[in-house]
């Protein structure tokens, strides 16, 4: 991928937390079991067994991730991208809670604290 044009401030922006983590998205009655290959305070990228069908692609979706390394995050997110069976989301709404466990997970790989305090405001606060 490449990043030519853009500025240092829009890289970092997404700057991303890799990790291997089983998860859960549900859809009202219906739950999909998932691997959580990337995350960070904007979105997600997920993989399933098999690839994305005819589900709604307009959806608000809940994320369940349980991480040994941080309580459990529950998030709503919505579908920016699928390709086969990876999907990227983007985080439409995390509550106080969910977020501290989210921050914690991404802050204990994050290179700058002050960066990802602003990143967690973005999320928590959207304009």
């Amino acid at each position: 991928m490449s990043h030519e044009g853009e500025g240092e401030n829009e890289r970092n922006q997404y700057r991303r937390l890799l990790t291997r983590t089983q998860a859960v998205l549900a859809q009202g009655e219906t739950q999909w079991l998932c691997e959580v290959i990337d995350i960070s305070l904007h979105g997600c990228l997920l993989r399933f067994k098999k690839p994305w069908g005819q589900q709604n692609l307009e959806a608000l979706y809940t994320l369940s991730i349980h991480s040994p390394e941080a309580a459990d995050i529950i998030m709503n997110v919505s579908i920016n991208h699928v390709v086969g069976n990876e999907i990227g989301f983007k985080c439409e709404h995390i509550d106080t809670h969910h977020s501290s466990s989210l921050r914690q997970l991404v802050g204990s790989n994050s290179v700058t604290d002050k960066l990802l305090a602003r990143e967690l405001i973005e999320l928590t606060h959207p304009a």
